[in-house]
């Protein structure tokens, strides 16, 4: 069974574009805290907020070696957001599968009935 409270943070921590650009800037490899603050016009403070919303619901995690923090994507961060996705989607394709065999024994019976009416 997912746990939705942690689907919930991982959704709620996405909703922002700034969070979002962070984890973009962080795919391309890990980051201080700094070169993650360089292209927002927010304080240092407020990037940081953002950086603990993604390292409490699992995205990122972070380490402080001296003064310097360096931040990192989390491998499998995503995976509840992706397992929830994937219990959704799986019935859904199974429902048009379904649809599209329904429909192709249609089109078999309007040919039928096509070459009998010849």
């Amino acid at each position: 069974m997912l746990n939705h409270s942690e689907i919930d943070s991982i959704l709620r921590a996405l909703v922002e574009p700034t969070r979002r650009s962070i984890l973009e800037r962080l795919s391309q490899g890990p980051a201080t805290v700094s070169q993650l603050a360089e292209p927002f016009g927010m304080t240092f403070a407020a990037v940081l907020q953002h950086l603990q919303t993604l390292e409490a619901c699992g995205l990122i995690r972070s380490e402080k070696i001296g003064r310097v923090r360096t931040c990192r994507i989390e491998p499998g961060g995503l995976a509840p957001l992706a397992d929830w996705i994937a219990e959704r989607r799986i019935p859904a394709e199974r429902q048009l599968d379904r649809l599209g065999e329904i429909l192709a024994e249609a089109d078999q019976i309007q040919d039928k009935q096509k070459d009998q009416a010849k």
